[in-house]
């Protein structure tokens, strides 16, 4: 998606912004089923690297969440949206929501966590 060989698409933007979304929500849900509200307190997040924050990709980005960090990446905080303080339930959400980034607009994006 990023390289200049491939162009850039709004809809499939949107549609992986969107469909990582249900999937962090899925995985945070699933977590909490199976193991329930009882770890460490945390945050959780997913950088994307290597999209500049003023291009059209970056834009797009921003219009779902994404802010630009300190680090140089875009970040997107507590992607699953779970009102939780597991570290744990929040770290399933933002590796859900990174894969699918990954896989459908093939740029790097990974999930990152930290304790409170």
């Amino acid at each position: 998606m990023t390289t200049a060989t491939q162009e850039y698409n709004a809809a499939a933007v949107q549609a992986a912004c969107n469909e990582a979304a249900i999937q962090a929500r899925s995985a945070a849900k699933a977590f909490y089923a199976q193991h329930g509200d009882h770890d460490a307190c945390g945050f959780a997040w997913v950088d994307v690297w290597g999209v500049r924050s003023n291009s059209r990709l970056g834009k797009t980005l921003q219009s779902y969440g994404f802010r630009k960090s300190y680090t140089g990446s875009l970040q997107l905080w507590s992607p699953c949206g779970s009102p939780t303080q597991s570290i744990s339930i929040k770290e399933a959400g933002a590796e859900a929501y990174a894969k699918v980034i990954t896989e459908k607009l093939g740029i790097k994006a990974y999930a990152g966590s930290r304790l409170d």
